[in-house]
């Protein structure tokens, strides 16, 4: 699977904590494997996030996707519930 980071995701990601960027790596692998492994809570989202898709890094951190095909996809922002969707 073809993975790619757009420049604000590097830049959101850099902004966590070391532990959830640990924890992000291990969601990353898993999504690799199997992108829809229940524990990644892989779901379609809607309103300004359309089209998009968001998976569970940790218990409040969400990492949204932009999947381009079933091997490709984008990660383009991560962060809490509330700074993503509130």
């Amino acid at each position: 699977m073809r993975i790619d980071f757009h420049g604000n995701f590097d830049k959101r990601l850099s902004k966590l904590s070391r532990q959830q960027k640990e924890q992000f790596r291990l969601r990353l692998v898993e999504f690799v494997e199997d992108q829809y492994r229940p524990t990644l809570n892989n779901h379609a989202l809607k309103g300004k996030f359309q089209g998009y898709r968001s998976i569970n890094v940790t218990g409040d951190i969400r990492a949204v996707f932009l999947p381009h095909n079933e091997n490709h996809a984008e990660f383009v922002d991560i962060g809490s519930h509330s700074q993503l969707y509130g």
